[in-house]
């Protein structure tokens, strides 16, 4: 069987967030055809209680440990050698030379990498035949221009930087590998307009859902008061697309339900929820969890689950579970791009808090209505967002390129 070097800057599980889903899905694909040699970074400590489960689909597997403390001042280093800062912050010395010992004595016939930050693992490395695909998923750099674009200086200074940086590293990496794989089309045709002399070796791959897993016939028991009108948001809760969009929600939306639905709650549901997240649940009838052991019990009884994203790269992992859940969807454009879902029929989409409020005060009112839409979104994941069938597109880019 022929060998395959994957590369992922968190191990791939468990798949909480998009960081690890979409990587563990496409290594439990390629693992049907390759002789996976893995190699990824442990950045929390519950994670090492997972190794094995990942270790089971490798030939071999290395587990760097990174404590996030330490890297968030090594990354700093960064400013002084013009090195990207989330480059920066992922690098580590012992899996650098397991990669190149790994290149060196094994030689894969592909390297998969997953995230623009692991690239340079391999960058600087004599390459013999061997084919390279990297799978940047999103265009980081215009997530850090976004980022500049809405932040006061200092920050906006620092994000600006990271934008040119990512840039030039995401251009790099178009020009060396053999192809460079995105989540939809959209980014897809963003690149090609950012690197268009290498827009013949840049794909849109799209992800899908466990539907199996994300079933309304598996209903668990709710978790919370079920008599109210409950609206959910899931996401890693230091991420801050994620922060602003719970803050807006919250501040902006939430009220305007409330003046109709008085009993209106609110769950933010996510690991890592950062101070200004942390401070909305001072707010009477907002609830921030934390790292839940599974999201589905908040989002089978949610009366609706909102996705109010303001700042969005690629897809949204949260709105096709919610989907696959047979919930109600109330979203913003920004977080369906790239999901084929009709709006009115499958999801509800909102451009403003007013809009927003009125689509959640909609379902309320209507709930036969607000199953319907559901229930059609269900068929909707069901018909198209199979992972078997979406990653089935890395088998005919790694076919079609010459060793």
């Amino acid at each position: 069987m022929a060998s395959l070097l994957f590369l992922t800057q968190r191990i791939p599980y468990p798949p909480i967030k998009g960081e690890k889903i979409r990587p563990l899905q496409i290594l439990r694909h390629l693992a049907t055809n390759f002789d996976i040699h893995l190699g990824t970074l442990i950045d929390d400590p519950d994670d090492w209680q997972h190794v094995d489960t990942i270790r089971a689909l490798c030939r071999d597997a290395y587990f760097a440990p990174l404590d996030r403390r330490i890297a968030r001042i090594t990354c700093l280093a960064g400013l002084l050698t013009d090195d990207p800062l989330s480059v920066a912050f992922f690098r580590n010395r012992a899996l650098q030379r397991w990669v190149n010992h790994t290149l060196d004595t094994v030689r894969p016939d592909v390297v998969f990498i997953c995230s623009g930050n692991m690239a340079p693992y391999v960058q600087n490395h004599r390459h013999h035949g061997i084919v390279r695909i990297v799978d940047l998923a999103d265009v980081d750099s215009e997530k850090w221009r976004e980022y500049a674009a809405k932040s006061r200086f200092p920050m906006s200074w620092v994000y600006a930087r990271e934008a040119r940086l990512i840039l030039a590293l995401e251009r790099r990496i178009a020009r060396e590998a053999e192809a460079t794989t995105f989540v939809t089309d959209q980014e897809a045709d963003l690149f090609r307009r950012l690197a268009p002399e290498y827009s013949d070796r840049i794909h849109g791959v799209s992800s899908g859902v466990d539907f199996d897993y994300f079933d309304p016939a598996t209903l668990p028991p709710p978790i919370f008061d079920t008599t109210r009108p409950n609206f959910v948001f899931t996401g890693t809760m230091d991420y801050l697309p994620n922060v602003d969009a719970v803050t807006w929600f919250a501040r902006d939306i939430l009220p305007l339900i409330r003046r109709d639905q008085p009993g209106a709650q609110f769950h933010i549901v996510g690991s890592s929820p950062s101070a200004e997240v942390q401070k909305l649940s001072e707010i009477a009838g907002i609830h921030v969890t934390g790292r839940v052991p599974d999201v589905r019990p908040y989002v089978a009884h949610a009366s609706a689950c909102v996705a109010p994203l303001r700042i969005a790269r690629g897809i949204q992992n949260k709105v096709l579970e919610a989907m696959a859940m047979a919930r109600p969807v109330i979203l913003t454009p920004e977080a369906l791009e790239g999901i084929d879902a009709a709006p009115g029929r499958e999801v509800l989409l909102a451009t403003d808090p007013a809009t927003f409020a009125a689509a959640a005060i909609g379902v309320l009112r209507d709930p036969s209505a607000a199953n319907a839409l559901g229930a059609a979104a269900r068929r909707r994941i069901e018909a198209h967002y199979s992972w078997t069938a979406r990653l089935a597109a890395f088998d005919s880019i790694i076919g079609t390129i010459p060793a």
